[in-house]
């Protein structure tokens, strides 16, 4: 590997999309029943079945996810937006990155409460099983919905590179590919939680512009 290329800033992008996969998908905890039938239909009786802990950690991970978003944010600002301030696509991004740190903060909520207030958590008791079934719904889908910007993003990164000459073609052509697959996956299912892609894109085109000779990571002002 030709260490002179690398650039360690887009991996805020990469921890992110890692920080955000462990809230959304590794600490996903479905009833006993769903996971056996997808026939199955969630009530409020499967509240006491459910530990409190991947809840927690879930949502403690996708807060620290919301932090590196937003150093993200910040730092693809002072190294790519001020200096290409003409780059429709470089504006996308960072605006993505932002909004989806918003959507995430209310989504990885929804989960840590029920790391809080479900049976056997630090405040249980506090919501009936009903309250609880109710934080359940909430976070349902939340998670992976939230990742919806994050597929916007992406698609500034393929048009700065497809289009603006900024990006290199591989990450370009992998970010476009996973934009296009969030967007055309709920067109075809209907499905809205289809966009967690992005999470794992993230995670593979933040650790390839670190590598690249894109022009955005060519120069680094810091």
């Amino acid at each position: 590997m030709d260490t002179s290329r690398f650039r360690a800033w887009p991996l805020w992008l990469s921890g992110a999309g890692l920080l955000g996969m462990v809230g959304t998908l590794f600490t996903d905890q479905r009833p006993t029943g769903e996971q056996q039938s997808s026939d199955y239909t969630v009530s409020v009786a499967d509240m006491p079945g459910l530990d409190h802990l991947p809840f927690r950690v879930g949502g403690f991970a996708g807060f620290v996810c919301v932090a590196a978003l937003l150093v993200f944010a910040a730092v693809w600002r002072r190294q790519v937006s001020q200096r290409y301030d003409w780059s429709i696509g470089a504006s996308v991004v960072t605006y993505g990155a932002v909004a989806a740190a918003g959507t995430f903060t209310l989504a990885y909520g929804w989960k840590g409460a029920l790391g809080n207030y479900l049976h056997g958590a630090i405040e249980e008791g506090t919501y009936d099983d009903a309250g609880l079934y109710t934080y359940y719904v909430m976070n349902d889908f939340s998670p992976f919905i939230a990742a919806l910007p994050l597929a916007v993003a992406l698609g500034g990164i393929a048009w700065m590179g497809l289009r603006e000459g900024l990006v290199t073609r591989g990450p370009a052509i992998l970010a476009g590919l996973i934009c296009l697959l969030a967007f055309g996956a709920v067109a075809a299912t209907g499905v809205p939680g289809l966009p967690f892609v992005a999470l794992p894109g993230v995670v593979l085109v933040g650790l390839w512009l670190s590598l690249s000779r894109s022009r955005v990571v060519k120069e680094d002002l810091s």
